[in-house]
């Protein structure tokens, strides 16, 4: 690599840190799927033709998620000398209280978060979250401490996301972007940088964990003409969606991480495989791409070192299924997407039959951190074999939804309580899924688990991708169960029988427990079915859907006997095994109920106990969510 290429990196660096830190104030709207969806939008164009109309001297930008999924639409406000102010909820007609503060130079009120942005994670430092309790001008919003959702997170494949603009490639430079693949081609050789990787202990971070290292090893010591990497971000989890926010708000992340393993184990060409239901991602990966090939960062001869390398986006149609590897492949060469036996494995034998490594979008993410920092940094972080941090979408039945990072190793406690504020309403906190519909579910008595590889998997889950569905105690365990195995019914390709026909059974007779139509034998039916399609199944998701199935079994067999043997559910989900009653003790004849009713159900007169007619009764529920006395029972 000559001095020139090497000077216009550092060049674009520059340009970088003027946009990323302008002399004067800049706007910044979160404007990933959570946000948009939120009413980004019409915030943006709110401030947009505000800024021009008061004609305030100030840039409006987008960025990606910064974690607070709960808050959005969120906006950050940024003036020189001061900290950065992040405003949550914020409507159209809120822009206007902001940008009238700022037309008389004032910070608007109602921020609920002050951020230092002194700290960008350029050497793997923890970014700074606080509030500033002495200046009346940030008002806290209720309830919502902001530094407790951050000081457990450490942020490496997020390092960027909710800070720089997706669509600014100089952005992504001022924050050290592309420096890591700079220093490597100038002084690394392919086998150093594997080396690194192998040192730094980075697992594979969308599956069964696989050492990245090792997998690299195995693929470049493969004899052969071409090899390929394929970046999975065939996310598919119900409620998962790290890779998506990763691609929307940090696209140019994953394409250096992918030059740097394509760099590693010999290959000149990479695909990115992502859902066709991610058009956000889609776009702003199409975008990065183009400005990584203008500025000679993708492509032929990349910094004038002698290293080509290019990426094709191949859009998936959506299969669960196709986040397996080998059924990935198959799609991306145009055949239907069903997996194949292993060994050969990918590495020896992938794509059109050449050596292929396959890694996933967080993985990606975090391997330029890991180079530029080094792999003694990167180990330093969670436990002994499960090293780094770990992505996890934190949803369900928890206050505080959104997108955290964590050291491996950190307990559920701190994340569902701590990090993600605990459950709504007080209620008490029944399980949580990990590891996706083919993860399993975990107690309440194991709340002080460390979330690591092989904690998780003593324990009867995985980690798979990182979705974190949280669970109180209105929640069905055999539902859950029957949730998951109907989803993995449906996404089953066909091809192997364990998979095919053991989860589809397995699926019945869930219905008949939840029906009231189960016997106690179906227990038993049910655990050896589960263990012999983990035995038989031709791929990862078969060997892996009973999972839900095993665990509830497992910790709630008390709830499986209730629906069998009492025929009831106890949480009140399943319809045929409730019936709701009015305690007349109770019942203050308030009517609340009988105007609830869609059916006609109740009967009484006004302050006095009324009855439910349960032959009329559709078991909607209705009645028990309005009652204020709570006389409703099951």
């Amino acid at each position: 690599m000559n001095a020139k290429a090497i000077k216009n990196v550092q060049g674009l660096k520059k340009e970088g840190l003027v946009s990323l830190f302008p002399d004067k104030i800049k706007i910044i709207v979160g404007s990933a799927s959570c946000g948009l969806a939120a009413g980004a939008g019409p915030v943006f164009e709110a401030i947009k033709t505000g800024v021009k109309e008061k004609r305030i001297k100030a840039r409006v930008t987008r960025t990606g998620c910064i974690g607070l999924c709960h808050q959005e639409p969120l906006v950050d406000v940024i003036i020189p000398d001061k900290p950065r102010l992040t405003y949550g909820k914020v409507t159209p007609q809120a822009v206007k209280k902001i940008l009238d503060a700022l037309k008389k130079g004032k910070v608007p009120q109602g921020a609920f978060a002050r951020i230092d942005t002194e700290e960008f994670l350029l050497e793997g430092t923890s970014r700074t979250y606080g509030t500033d309790s002495e200046d009346p001008q940030i008002a806290q919003i209720p309830g919502f401490d902001v530094l407790s959702f951050y000081q457990k997170q450490s942020r490496i494949a997020l390092r960027n996301c909710g800070f720089i603009d997706p669509g600014n490639i100089l952005e992504y430079m001022a924050k050290g972007g592309y420096t890591a693949l700079a220093e490597l081609l100038q002084s690394k050789s392919p086998q150093q940088v594997v080396s690194e990787i192998e040192r730094s202990g980075l697992r594979g971070r969308g599956g069964a964990g696989f050492l990245t290292g090792r997998k690299w090893k195995m693929c470049r010591a493969a004899h052969a003409d071409k090899k390929y990497l394929i970046c999975n971000a065939d996310e598919g989890d119900p409620g998962a969606y790290m890779d998506r926010s990763i691609l929307e708000g940090d696209p140019h992340t994953v394409i250096e991480g992918m030059l740097i393993a394509g760099y590693a184990i010999g290959a000149a060409q990479g695909y990115i495989y992502v859902r066709d239901e991610y058009p956000l991602a889609i776009e702003r990966l199409q975008k990065a791409l183009k400005q990584a090939r203008t500025h000679g960062l993708l492509g032929d001869d990349i910094l004038k070192s002698g290293f080509s390398f290019d990426i094709i986006i191949n859009r998936g149609a959506g299969a669960f299924v196709c986040g397996e590897e080998t059924a990935l492949i198959k799609s991306i060469e145009g055949d239907w997407g069903e997996p194949r036996q292993r060994p050969p494995y990918p590495a020896q034998r992938g794509l059109w039959g050449k050596p292929t490594v396959i890694n996933n979008v967080e993985t990606l993410a975090t391997v330029p951190a890991v180079m530029h920092n080094g792999a003694k940094w990167f180990s330093a972080l969670g436990t002994q074999h499960s090293k780094g941090t770990k992505v996890f979408s934190l949803v369900g039945k928890v206050n505080r939804i959104g997108l955290v990072e964590v050291p491996m190793g950190t307990s559920l406690r701190d994340i569902i309580y701590d990090i993600g504020g605990g459950i709504p309403d007080g209620r008490a906190f029944k399980a949580v899924q990990t590891g996706g519909p083919s993860g399993g579910c975990i107690p309440a008595e194991l709340i002080d688990l460390p979330v690591d590889y092989e904690a998780l998997s003593r324990a009867g889950s995985i980690m798979g991708s990182g979705g974190l569905i949280v669970m109180d105690d209105k929640t069905c365990m055999v539902d859950v169960a029957k949730y998951f195995l109907d989803f993995l019914e449906n996404e089953s390709c066909g091809k192997c029988t364990p998979c095919r026909v053991g989860v589809k059974r397995m699926r019945e007779l869930l219905d008949a427990i939840c029906s009231g139509s189960g016997i106690i034998e179906d227990l038993a039916l049910l655990e050896k079915m589960a263990l012999n399609i983990k035995d038989s199944a031709l791929c990862g998701l078969g060997k892996t859907a009973p999972n839900p199935v095993l665990s509830t079994l497992k910790y709630f067999k008390d709830e499986y006997l209730a629906h069998i043997l009492l025929k009831k559910c106890p949480a009140g989900v399943c319809k045929n095994l409730i019936t709701y009653a009015i305690d007349p003790a109770v019942c203050t004849g308030c009517g609340a109920c009988l105007k609830a009713c869609p059916a006609d159900a109740i009967k009484g007169e006004k302050k006095k106990a009324h009855k439910v007619l349960t032959k009329k009764c559709i078991k909607c529920g209705a009645c028990q969510e309005v009652c204020p006395v709570g006389a409703v029972v099951t």
